[in-house]
């Protein structure tokens, strides 16, 4: 029998682990902490940018030309005007 010094010895003082256990373990630390991370700024952007229904927020940039849009179907302001203020908001 051998006795646990001799043991040790022969695997090179790591004892049962060898180098590709410790390799592998890394491995999967790494893996997990990239997940998180992952996770995280995922949640971070869903809640960050989000109104009160749920929709996406719009810029004010966005809602003025929705405005435009509006007033334009519903017969407020003629073409040229449409045009001139769309070409503006650009």
């Amino acid at each position: 029998m051998c006795s646990t010094a001799q043991d040790a010895a022969m695997m090179g003082g790591m004892g049962m682990m060898g180098p590709g256990m410790m390799i592998g373990g890394l491995l999967v630390l790494l893996v997990l902490l990239a997940g998180v991370v992952a996770g995280a700024v995922w949640l971070i952007r869903g809640l960050g940018h989000r109104d009160t229904a749920g929709g996406a927020v719009q810029t004010p940039h966005s809602a003025a030309q929705e405005e435009l849009r509006r007033r334009y179907a519903a017969g407020e302001i003629d073409r040229e005007e449409y045009l001139q203020r769309k070409v503006d908001l650009e």
